[in-house]
């Protein structure tokens, strides 16, 4: 992988040098990667720029307890199975196999989520580059199989503790949020608007939601992608509407599921906002400066 190579595929990708530069040597030494972060951080993004590049599929699957041996591997199709018993043919691949077949990157979005024993069978193909399939026989993967997967180190929901064992078959990489101008490089090219002063104030309010104290759980910049979307339909259904209030009110719709509040305010999501567009424009320095009207 040469520096022609990773600038290319880095045209794809808005900031992460170092993070595309390690993932990178990482899949290009034949190694499987695990990416610890927050949603909205690129990390899918990197990995479907790198398969763009090598021209193999993408294959993505979400890890929750219905991620079954049998949804990751494939299963025989009951109907034919009924008809004609048993067979390769009737054998309907899961996206392991899949991915495996076509050399592709299986991508598991938060791998904590799995079930054990499907964490199991991963990582019996991961250490193998081939999985056993009863009535079929072994199949064997492509020079280009990697397996990679996310986790969100923040949210304890519905997941389960990783064992030492499965963090041993992996290569782990941080990723964390992105800076200012990265970010509001993304909701520039997500939405196309070219309101500089309305994509800062949805990255600034969407920022402040990750550090606020009644908040557990910030918002990723797609909230701040969202709340500009809105933002430019609310300007154009009604373009003498206060432009502040277009904001809250875009905030409010855009970033009130994606925060979560501490169990021990009695704050709601919109109170929150609320308090965090007020200091944003009124009473941060320079705010009442930046206070405009349509």
């Amino acid at each position: 992988m040469g520096p022609e190579a990773r600038a290319a595929i880095a045209s794809a990708v808005v900031g992460r040098d170092r993070e595309l530069t390690l993932v990178l040597a990482a899949v290009a030494a034949g190694r499987d990667v695990l990416l610890e972060g927050p949603p909205g951080t690129s990390k899918s993004t990197m990995l479907r720029a790198i398969t763009e590049h090598w021209g193999v599929p993408f294959v993505l699957v979400e890890g929750n307890a219905e991620l079954t041996p049998a949804r990751l591997v494939g299963h025989h199709n009951p109907a034919r199975v009924l008809q004609e018993d048993y067979s390769a043919d009737n054998f309907v691949p899961g996206p392991l196999v899949e991915a495996m077949r076509e050399g592709g990157f299986l991508y598991i979005e938060e791998l904590n989520r799995a079930p054990e024993d499907t964490l199991n069978v991963l990582l019996g193909a991961m250490a193998e580059r081939a999985v056993t399939v009863p009535r079929v026989g072994t199949m064997k993967a492509e020079s280009t199989f990697r397996v990679l997967a996310s986790m969100n180190p923040f949210d304890n929901v519905g997941t389960a503790r990783i064992s030492d064992s499965v963090y041993d078959r992996w290569n782990r990489l941080a990723v964390g949020y992105q800076s200012a101008e990265e970010e509001a490089d993304i909701v520039g090219r997500r939405t196309g608007s070219e309101d500089e002063d309305l994509i800062a104030d949805g990255v600034a309010l969407t920022r402040a939601t990750r550090n606020h104290p009644e908040l557990r759980r910030g918002s990723s910049v797609r909230g701040a992608i969202d709340l500009v979307a809105i933002a430019m339909e609310l300007q154009k259904i009604d373009p003498a509407a206060d432009r502040n209030r277009v904001v809250l009110d875009s905030a409010l719709l855009a970033l009130s599921a994606r925060i979560g509040v501490d169990e021990a305010s009695d704050a709601t999501p919109e109170q929150v906002i609320t308090e965090i567009w007020e200091n944003h424009f009124f009473s941060a320095p320079g705010g009442q400066r930046r206070a405009r009207t349509a």
